[in-house]
């Protein structure tokens, strides 16, 4: 327990310059069973205040089993938030449900017991306790709303079963959560892409007073992406997460001030180093660096998942720094303690993304690359790593991101990754002699209007399946449901489940052709498909993440495989189909040439790459 700082926050009257006669002290007023609680409940908040939570649990395990007050549940409830915040769930549990055993009706502890639980890998009984309180609520305690008790409950509920996908029950309790308080943004941010990951069309689906104007302001960004291709919307939609999310800083660069000599020092920012489609696309990257004119370090807080692709990325790096346990003001004072001239975030404002830390400005040029394709509109984030098909000249005004333009495609990707070989077709539930359409983008970036595109070209083309995967259950019913509307009968659709990666590259080469989402291309997945022979339509529209593909089939050499409206996109895949001959040629095409295009030229993207940070860094030196 540490006790150097205490003294600094004594409440008014305590003697002493030493913590530890001050917390002897409180503890023998807790133990004489007469030291009113509010008093109790100061002290232990000043213990917290400076550092010493086991301090303040001991104060308060001390009064509760010495005092008998009505208030002991209070008191209970107060040294299980303290352990809480210690990480110790299963002591926690136990003071909860001391709370309980005094006063059952004590919906707090109740919700709080439900996190305990939670954090225990126990859900079934995190949410039975939560149900307790949205089902049957009980009289408030502590002068808060039995509203918000009950909407805490609903919302920790369908939080908790969506991590669990069943999106069936999370959406249900989303919706009486929302019909209780429209107004609730977070809850119908995850309500629009819960839809989403369901197939559930419309997705912005209105009920009670939940407004379409509501639901699409506050789509999350990731959702946005799925659903517009309006540039526009997709700028103002990050700007308004950071208005809402992040901190406002108005202290001077965290970069300014310090000198930069030798080596430029290259950062890769990222909590997705390890199985993620990050992960996988940038194995390769980092020990591609030229190591006599760059040192490259990893500023992340990523999985350590165990896997052999985790492994590689770290021992890519000269320097790994783990942030786990910095804050984000804290890991910003790193990046600049270690002198980084160019500052490489990979993960935007995607899921477990950090980035309060590039609002601190820690290094001089600082630049967005793979993890959103798409602006952040995130304060300090100056560049963005693009090639000019994915951000063409009329795309410019909606990013807050200037281009860093790299002369073929933005994208890296790994020549290292393997695959198993191939199934039969059988083995997969394929038929021997059919056209075989695939498409497995996740199925949250499968649109009506493109999922009705494929289900009119199915028919166009009698001999042919659609190959999906088969993320959920509910999708799998929707778009059954769909196709059934279409014409299409459910033996058309050959649903596949998740794999590992050697496994899943090995499927590429059992299908004909790859139907590309849209709005949200393929990214990493068009990459593991055009390096496995497979060629992909596509359709390139006015966003970076809707170009994407048409960008690796430009580099790749098949640039007819990009159309640009619905109409033309529809029609070139049912000549294809049609004419099983032509796919042949591009999967002879790509066997041939691909992996020695430009596409998969890997060393020449990276020095691309550096030849630009290595200008940026310069002309910053210069200028500090």
């Amino acid at each position: 327990m540490d006790m150097s700082t205490l003294t600094a926050a004594q409440p008014p009257g305590a003697p002493g310059s030493e913590g530890l006669a001050v917390v002897e002290q409180w503890l023998g007023l807790a133990r004489s069973g007469q030291w009113p609680l509010p008093q109790v409940m100061e002290a232990a908040s000043r213990l917290q205040a400076a550092g010493a939570l086991d301090a303040a649990a001991l104060l308060y395990q001390t009064w509760v089993a010495s005092t008998a007050s009505p208030l002991r549940h209070v008191a209970c409830f107060n040294w299980g938030a303290v352990l809480g915040e210690l990480r110790r769930p299963a002591e926690a549990e136990t003071v909860y449900r001391m709370a309980l055993g005094i006063d059952p009706n004590f919906a707090q502890a109740r919700l709080n017991l439900g996190h305990q639980l939670e954090h225990q890998g126990r859900e079934e009984e995190a949410l039975a306790e939560w149900r307790t309180v949205y089902e049957n609520p009980a009289p408030a305690s502590l002068g808060a709303e039995p509203q918000s008790l009950i909407l805490h409950a609903l919302n920790n509920a369908a939080r908790l079963l969506e991590q669990l996908k069943r999106y069936d029950e999370s959406e249900a309790l989303m919706r009486r959560s929302l019909t209780i308080d429209p107004r609730q943004s977070d809850v119908a941010q995850h309500y629009v892409h819960i839809r989403q990951k369901q197939c559930a069309w419309p997705v912005y689906d209105t009920f009670a007073e939940v407004t379409h104007n509501h639901l699409l302001m506050s789509t999350s960004l990731l959702a946005m992406l799925d659903e517009s291709d309006d540039p526009a919307l997709q700028l103002l939609t990050s700007q308004r997460f950071v208005h809402e999310k992040l901190p406002k800083v108005s202290a001077p660069p965290l970069h300014r001030g310090r000198t930069r000599t030798g080596k430029i020092r290259i950062g890769y920012l990222s909590g997705d180093l390890h199985m993620h489609a990050v992960g996988l696309l940038t194995a390769e990257l980092y020990g591609l660096h030229d190591r006599s004119r760059f040192e490259v370090h990893a500023f992340s807080w990523s999985k350590e998942d165990g896997t052999p692709l985790r492994a590689r990325i770290k021992a890519g790096f000269d320097h790994y720094h783990p942030l786990h346990a910095l804050t984000d003001r804290q890991a910003a004072e790193l990046i600049a303690d270690t002198g980084i001239d160019v500052l490489v975030d990979l993960q935007g404002l995607t899921s477990g993304a950090r980035a309060a830390i590039l609002t601190h400005r820690p290094a001089p040029v600082q630049v967005s690359y793979l993890g959103l394709p798409a602006t952040s509109a995130i304060p300090g984030v100056d560049w963005i790593l693009a090639d000019h098909f994915v951000m063409p000249p009329e795309s410019l005004p909606y990013y807050t991101e200037k281009p860093i333009y790299l002369p073929n495609c933005y994208q890296v990707s790994d020549r290292q990754r393997v695959a198993n070989p191939a199934p039969s077709r059988a083995d997969v539930g394929l038929p021997e002699g059919a056209f075989v359409f695939c498409a497995f983008n996740n199925n949250h970036k499968m649109s009506e209007t493109v999922w009705r595109c494929w289900m009119r070209v199915l028919r166009q083309v009698p001999d042919s399946v659609l190959w999906l995967l088969a993320d959920n259950p509910f999708a799998q019913a929707n778009l059954t449901r769909v196709a059934a509307e279409e014409g299409i009968s459910s033996q058309r659709l050959v649903f596949a489940g998740r794999a590992q990666p050697a496994d899943y590259l090995a499927r590429f080469t059992l299908a004909d052709l790859f139907l590309d989402t849209f709005p949200y291309n393929a990214g990493t997945t068009a990459s593991d498909c055009l390096w496995m022979g497979t060629p992909i339509l596509t359709r390139s529209g006015r966003t970076y993440i809707s170009r994407m593909a048409g960008s690796l089939l430009t580099a790749v050499g098949l640039p007819d495989l990009v159309t640009t409206t619905l109409e033309e996109y529809e029609q070139r895949a049912v000549q294809i189909g049609s004419q099983p001959a032509r796919a042949a040629s591009y999967k002879r095409y790509l066997a041939e040439n691909g992996r020695s295009s430009p596409l998969f030229d890997i060393p020449a993207i990276v020095r691309d790459i550096e030849h630009e940070f290595e200008r940026l860094a310069l002309d910053a030196r210069q200028k500090a």
